[in-house]
């Protein structure tokens, strides 16, 4: 029965193959990737040609595969890979071990293209126990409006309402992530406001799963209100000792009050505190009427924004 052993491990090598490679390209058709084209695409003119005489391979990946400079989806990578499960059952020991190190290659390049930087349901994870720091900037605001905040590992959904809370905003509209040229979002919310709208799902992507696992400087952007456009800079600043006597998340520090939502972006945040603060302006008593009254765009409370923080939102899936 030894004499039957390579067989059976080759065989095994070439089911965990073809899995892997189905498991890519459901998880690039959830989240919208299968055309995109692949980074890091480490074949030599060797390789591509070995890859190219597979007899499963297409006619139009062929032509590819024999070009110096050719590019690849993601899709068609798979295709290549479950083309080398196939003919790692045929082939000599010496070809194989070619077909073996250049899955290898193509494995690699889906792994690094599919599933650490867009993560999808196929790869959910657990978060972990890590505290991350991040600095949240809005953009185009002057002077600068800005919170630091302490949060464990936690969703992508999550960390958008430690950005609401934080700030201060109402979480009255939409909102989205634009990470590594890929958006984040929730599925539900967005299919409902935009047609055909793709994005990877948030309430299943953790922090975890995107930040760098050096603890290196990253930045994003986070944009609420689609409207106004509202767009934060969130900057990872990385990953500090957890404290035992501190209860998470926290607000650290910040600066200025956070703009009333509905005031027209930027532009109109400007218009709005020239309006409030000028008693001769027209539209001075209206918008005073409509703040309710008193508004100071210096104010701004940690403490209180770390109680906001720990209340959270309101769950609104719960509430429709």
């Amino acid at each position: 029965m030894a004499k039957h052993k390579p067989i059976t491990d080759l065989t095994t090598q070439s089911v965990a193959l073809a899995e892997f490679a189905a498991e890519a390209l459901v998880a690039a058709e959830q989240i919208g990737i299968k055309k995109k084209v692949v980074q890091d695409f480490t074949l030599d003119l060797s390789e591509r040609a070995i890859a190219a005489d597979l007899p499963d391979i297409s006619a139009t990946l062929k032509r590819k595969l024999k070009k110096k400079d050719g590019t690849f989806t993601v899709a068609e990578i798979a295709s290549i890979v479950m083309a080398l499960a196939e003919s790692l059952l045929d082939d000599e020991p010496l070809q194989r071990l070619k077909l073996l190190f250049i899955s290898k290659k193509l494995t690699d390049c889906l792994e690094a293209n599919v599933f650490p930087a867009v993560p999808t349901k196929a790869r959910k994870s657990k978060p972990t126990d890590t505290l991350y720091q991040f600095k949240i900037t809005l953009l185009g605001a002057k002077p600068p409006i800005w919170r630091r905040i302490q949060v464990k590992d936690c969703t992508l959904d999550k960390l958008h309402e430690h950005i609401q809370t934080a700030m201060g905003w109402t979480n009255s509209h939409l909102h989205q992530f634009d990470i590594k040229e890929e958006q984040y979002g929730d599925p539900e919310l967005l299919d409902d406001g935009f047609e055909d709208f793709e994005c990877v799902d948030s309430t299943k992507t953790n922090l975890s799963q995107i930040l760098p696992k050096t603890g290196k400087r990253f930045a994003f952007k986070y944009v609420y209100d689609f409207g106004d456009g509202w767009e934060h800079e969130v900057l990872f600043e990385g990953t500090p000792a957890v404290d035992p006597k501190a209860k998470y998340p926290i607000c650290l520090e910040g600066e200025r009050a956070c703009p009333p939502d509905d005031c027209g972006g930027v532009w109109g945040y400007g218009d709005f505190l020239e309006a409030i603060a000028n008693p001769r302006h027209e539209e001075h008593e209206s918008m005073l009427e409509w703040i309710g009254g008193r508004f100071d765009p210096e104010e701004f409370d940690a403490k209180q924004a770390t109680k906001e923080m720990k209340k959270g939102l309101p769950d609104w899936r719960r509430m429709r």
